[in-house]
């Protein structure tokens, strides 16, 4: 790995030099500059690598020219070439990430977990957890089209303005799905607005008979989501304490999917 602005290669502690062994040297000065978020200074860098120090300030400086170091105060510290790296499969990852969390948190639960957000007017679940154990809700009729009814659909209609939740009801009429739906405008409105954010939104056999439904907000910048999670009715006497666990699993859960 040649340095800019020199004639020879650079050489290597213990006599090695070559592509492979700078290779290696290089990652070694990363980490050991990644182990330093304020700033490795060139000790630092020469004590934790192990390197001559020509070696260090040669090594920097072409990390530097090629955007993975950048000077910081007498010292460095990683460069933006590293924020673009991993992009091309970034939504790809972060799906697999969510995935695993809601498989964990559905295993804890002993139900059904959903992911969901609210985009360009339209509700999508986007992921779903699901098992034997814990069965997941049997979409009868399209979820894009019960907001009114379900606890998902329900949790994130409360997080749009008042015009907002009066458009979606104008493109997806409100319709009758079982004896329990609230099918009056007004009376969903105004339970919509009167919702706490601290409190998880319940579907009580409104979209389904025999499954209960529990939806909390996730609240990620201007993302409009929703946790929710669905129990067999005869399972409903585990509702409450299980919603309660979902509220608490939101914040921690959408944090380790922003990292």
């Amino acid at each position: 790995m040649p340095a800019h602005g020199q004639g020879h290669q650079i050489t290597l502690d213990q006599g090695e030099s070559g592509p492979h062994t700078s290779l290696r040297r290089a990652l070694r000065l990363l980490e050991a500059a990644d182990r330093h978020p304020y700033g490795a200074g060139l000790s630092d860098l020469v004590r934790e690598t192990a390197l001559p120090e020509p070696v260090v300030r040669e090594l920097a400086a072409l990390l530097c020219a090629e955007g993975y170091l950048q000077p910081s105060d007498g010292g460095w510290v990683l460069g933006g070439t590293f924020a673009m790296l991993g992009q091309y499969n970034r939504e790809q990852l972060i799906r697999i990430r969510l995935q695993h969390k809601l498989t964990e948190l559905r295993d804890e639960l002993g139900a059904a977990v959903y992911f969901s957000r609210y985009h360009d007017g339209e509700l999508r679940v986007e992921a779903v957890a699901e098992a034997a154990h814990a069965p997941a809700v049997h979409e009868w009729v399209d979820f894009k089209a019960t907001a009114h009814a379900s606890a998902i659909g329900k949790c994130l209609l409360s997080q749009l303005d008042h015009d907002g939740r009066l458009d979606h009801l104008a493109r997806h009429p409100i319709a009758r799905l079982t004896s329990r739906t609230i099918t009056d405008t007004d009376q969903l409105m105004h339970r919509l607005e009167r919702q706490p954010a601290t409190l998880p939104m319940l579907d009580l056999q409104e979209y389904a008979l025999g499954t209960v439904c529990a939806a909390v907000p996730v609240i990620a910048g201007s993302t409009v989501g929703c946790l929710a999670m669905s129990l067999p009715l005869d399972n409903a006497h585990r509702l409450r304490a299980a919603a309660e666990l979902l509220a608490e699993r939101a914040a921690p859960l959408m944090l380790a999917m922003a990292v």
